[in-house]
């Protein structure tokens, strides 16, 4: 996993940027086993070490769903990053909107409740 620049400036604590790195990796491996099953499809069965079958499909189904996973947590190819960035920026947007959503009920609380 990539290790994330506390020197960075953002609100957000470290607990919620470990979050948001997490699903930003695991939506690259989502991206990149939909790339790897397409490219393990175009082989034929005959061309392969199993012979085809089944029995090689499922297997090959789920080597692509390692190799994905494993390339995304290793770096991947900067998919992970992009998004994490954008999902940072979105976090603090909804945090700020949220805290000024509250801080207008509390104004608003007086009185005559306006």
């Amino acid at each position: 996993m990539n290790t994330i620049d506390p020197s960075a400036q953002t609100t957000l604590s470290p607990h919620q940027l470990q979050t948001i790195r997490r699903q930003a990796e695991e939506l690259e491996g989502v991206f990149l086993n939909m790339l790897t099953k397409e490219m393990f499809a175009s082989i034929k069965g005959n061309e392969t070490v199993g012979g085809g079958g089944f029995g090689e499909e499922t297997w090959r189904s789920m080597q692509s769903e390692q190799l994905a996973n494993t390339m995304a947590q290793n770096g991947g190819i900067g998919l992970a990053d992009d998004l994490m960035s954008q999902m940072i920026t979105l976090q603090e947007a909804a945090n700020t909107s949220r805290d000024l959503t509250s801080s207008n009920m509390i104004a608003s609380s007086g009185v005559y409740g306006k």
